[in-house]
């Protein structure tokens, strides 16, 4: 019998149960009936559709990834409205093995992981077009190494899988190395750098060369290796014309549905506003009030409020204290004292009436220009121990968008030599933007993990000024491997510090 009957670390078996299979229509596949462009098409659409598509479950990019990485710090504090228990325990950094969020994160990213690695094994195996056989794979390996670089700094030493698993009786992979990690992730990104620069049509929102490129840059950022992040984000920074990308004179634009994929945007994940879809940004609940049916358990919190300058743009789109919906059929002024509730994921509630609560149609901008100059500006600072004129020009450019300045010239609220002019004075500027500019989206813990001072990571000092979350300790410069996953090889996934045995 030539056909092979493949399972499909997809359906997410091998990290949550050796005798149980999620009930899906792709769980086994029979490579000898996948032949055709669309077949393979399929296969990748399904590895973008990990990102934002959990059955049941709030998908990565739709909130789950921000219990993580906004949760634990000094962004997000969990209000009344949370009554999920472990939410509540992020929120106050006292978190245990056994946290449902957390496993969700390991399970869903293994799951995207899984529909890679078929996609990419089968694909090569294809005979269709070359150049689209390529294209795919290399789209396949970019949310590949998306997926691995979320995982490897969550967790630390992680199971390294690369190829769909074929035998039933040793499902068990053991614990790979930080930098052996990140060896595949970079392998993988290297080659995605050969993808198309611009898609036109419905291929807009594809992985791209220059979100290869960018991603790169945040990786060799996160690995201290300076000379990595300036080289790949100068190659996109200064052929920005040739990948479509700029600011926008609006920072709001970013989270308008109806503006996708504008020329900050990078890389993010598209939602759908249609009821009867479950691709929903759980998101749009977190900061919507309850009286409208959602829950409103992410309350903005003042000592982040408080940092954003009252003529800073961006402070009206991040927060808001006053929307108009509709209860009922009725339009409600609902009104909070500062600082309110976030506001990047709620743009046009009043729009979304007879939609389901959850189902906001916003996109998660998983990668953004300001984003890529920001890393740009910081590494160039690490790198010659002070800031030089392109820092501070890279800098200066999402400040002057923030000041609704002219972008591309010399402002009143440029960061000079005069104000930030050493190293530890432009760190601390371009951490600050950082903070501002990205708030909401999943990158605050990470940068207090990566950015250190007095040889330290910044999570335990700045997370420790929030009342609510003075438990943090360097043990949460990791999270701990789900005990659920640990039971099933105690020995190939031993416990991160800090966590018991």
């Amino acid at each position: 019998m030539k056909k092979i009957l493949i399972l499909l670390i997809i359906s997410g078996s091998f990290f949550t149960s050796c005798n149980k299979l999620d009930e899906k229509p792709y769980s086994l596949v029979t490579p000898d009936g996948l032949t055709t462009a669309s077949d393979a098409t399929a296969l990748v659409s399904g590895v973008y559709a990990s990102l934002i598509y959990d059955p049941g479950e709030q998908p990565i990019y739709g909130r789950n990834i921000n219990f993580l990485a906004d949760m634990t710090t000094d962004d997000w504090a969990a209000g009344p409205a949370a009554i999920n228990a472990n939410v509540q325990a992020l929120s106050r950094d006292i978190h245990d093995a056994s946290n449902d969020r957390v496993l969700a994160i390991w399970r869903q990213h293994y799951q995207g992981i899984g529909r890679a690695n078929t996609a990419i094994d089968i694909i090569g195996g294809l005979s269709i077009d070359p150049v689209l056989r390529l294209r795919l794979a290399r789209e396949a390996k970019f949310l590949r190494a998306l997926l691995y670089f979320n995982l490897v700094r969550f967790f630390g030493a992680i199971p390294l899988v690369l190829h769909t698993s074929t035998d039933l009786t040793n499902l068990k992979t053991p614990r790979s190395a930080v930098d052996v990690v990140y060896t595949q992730i970079i392998a993988d990104l290297t080659d995605a750098e050969n993808l198309p620069a611009i898609y036109t049509g419905t291929d807009k929102g594809r992985a791209t060369s220059g979100a290869a490129k960018a991603l790169l840059a945040k990786v060799y950022l996160t690995r201290r290796n300076w000379d990595g992040a300036i080289a790949k984000a100068a190659e996109v920074i200064n052929n920005k014309a040739a990948y479509g990308y700029d600011l926008p004179v609006s920072f709001a634009d970013n989270f308008d549905y109806t503006k996708r994929n504008s020329g900050e945007i990078i890389y993010a994940t598209d939602f759908t506003l249609n009821a009867s879809l479950v691709s929903y940004n759980y998101l749009f609940a977190s900061s919507w009030p309850s009286a409208t049916g959602n829950r409103a358990d992410v309350p903005a919190d003042i000592s982040l409020y408080s940092l954003y300058a009252s003529n800073d743009i961006r402070r009206a789109k991040t927060f808001y204290t006053s929307k108009v919906a509709l209860v009922g059929t009725n339009p409600t002024v609902f009104t909070y004292a500062a600082p309110g509730y976030f506001n990047k994921y709620v743009t046009d509630a009043y729009a979304y009436a007879g939609i389901n609560g959850y189902a906001a149609p916003i996109s998660f901008p998983v990668l953004r220009y300001a984003d890529l100059l920001l890393i740009y500006a910081e590494a160039l600072n690490e790198k010659n121990n002070g800031p030089t004129a392109a820092a501070f020009e890279a800098l200066n450019e999402v400040r002057r968008r923030a000041f609704s300045q002219p972008i591309y010239s010399p402002g009143a609220y440029d960061v000079t030599a005069l104000t930030n002019g050493t190293y530890t004075g432009f760190q601390d500027a371009v951490w600050l933007e950082r903070r501002l500019e990205l708030a909401c989206e999943a990158n605050r813990w990470f940068d207090l993990v990566r950015e250190t001072r007095d040889g330290k990571s910044r999570l335990v000092s700045e997370v420790s000024k929030i009342a609510s979350k003075t438990a943090v300790s360097e043990r949460n410069n990791l999270f701990p491997i789900p005990q659920s996953q640990r039971d099933l090889d105690p020995e190939g996934l031993p416990q991160n510090p800090g966590y018991g045995n």
